[in-house]
This record gives structure tokens, C-alpha cells and sequence, in this order.
């Protein structure tokens, strides 16, 4: 199987399984591109996804399209980007063609009710890993926390958090 077809089949794989969003498919993605494809090492996925949550867009299309370049260049990147967006964008026409008729069923409620927990979980699952990769010494734990802190309480931007973050590294990380 060609690499191309093996990046687009499986970041389709990958959108189609990924609800909630970007942070929810990083179990998937990382299972994928390291252990199942060895596209990336574990430190060369925390880069990318540090990358894809510094660039504009969705961190799912952002890591598909970094993901892909690495792998095959700049087709690789298009094919990696058009495999993860193709399930959402079938879902999304199916959904509005069917929504009015099924937006009241039980069916719908029931199946969502069951997904939203299940998408909490993903998400935690990758911010599990994500910290053990990253919170490495106390500094970084110290950044963490502050950047929570700046954002949950002081309700400081997002972008502001990560330029202040970005000046610390530079100043005091190695």
C-alpha cells in the first residue's frame, strides 16, 4: 500500500472516529502515526502538536497537515488533510439533509447523551499523555499552572498566554 494511501486512509479513519474535536482524536493520532505507522517518534509528535495548537485552524487539520508533509511532502499533506476533513464534511451534509426529521428522536438524544462522556474521556486520555510528555521538571509544571491560572481565572487571551509562554521559554528554558 502506497504512503499516500496509507495517509489518507488512515487520517480518515482518524476524523471519522474523532467527536468532540481536535484534542479528543490525540489518543488515535498518536496510536496511528507511532506505534501503528512509525511516521513520528513519541518527541516528534509533541512538537507537531505543539505546533498544530500555535498555528490558526483546528488542531486535527493542522496536525494532518503537518503530519503529512513530514511523511510525503506537500502531496502528503494534502492527501493527510483532505483524508481528515472528508468524514466531517460527509457527516455534516448527511446531518443537514436528515436533521429536521430525526433533531426530536430519542435515538439522537439517547446516542448523544451516550457520546459527550465518552468525548470527556478522550480528552483527559490526551491531556494525560501530553503531560507526561511535557510536565518533565518543575519549571515546565510551573508554566502549566501559571498559563491555567492566567486562563481560567485572570481570563487572560489565549494568544496573549501562549506569546508570555513562548518569551519565558526563551528567557529561562534550555
Amino acid at each position: 500500500m502506497s504512503t499516500l494511501w496509507q495517509l489518507f486512509t488512515t487520517f480518515f479513519k482518524i476524523g471519522a472516529f474523532t467527536f468532540g474535536g481536535g484534542y479528543a482524536m490525540l489518543p488515535l493520532l498518536q496510536i496511528e502515526t507511532i506505534t501503528n505507522h512509525h511516521w513520528l517518534t513519541q518527541k516528534e509528535f509533541m512538537e507537531i502538536i505543539a505546533i498544530a495548537e500555535m498555528t490558526p485552524g483546528p488542531v486535527a487539520i493542522n496536525s494532518a497537515t503537518f503530519i503529512g508533509f513530514r511523511t510525503a511532502g506537500i502531496l502528503g499533506s494534502a492527501v493527510a488533510t483532505l483524508g481528515v476533513i472528508m468524514p466531517s464534511v460527509i457527516v455534516v451534509l448527511l446531518i443537514t439533509i436528515l436533521f429536521k426529521q430525526f433533531q426530536n428522536s430519542s435515538w439522537t438524544k439517547a446516542i448523544l447523551a451516550g457520546i459527550k462522556p465518552a468525548i470527556i474521556g478522550l480528552i483527559l486520555i490526551a491531556l494525560f499523555g501530553l503531560g507526561q510528555a511535557t510536565l518533565t521538571d518543575l519549571r515546565s509544571i510551573l508554566v502549566a499552572l501559571l498559563a491555567f491560572y492566567l486562563l481560567a481565572r485572570v481570563k487572560l487571551h489565549p494568544i496573549l498566554v501562549i506569546a508570555l509562554s513562548a518569551v519565558y521559554g526563551l528567557i529561562f528554558m534550555p
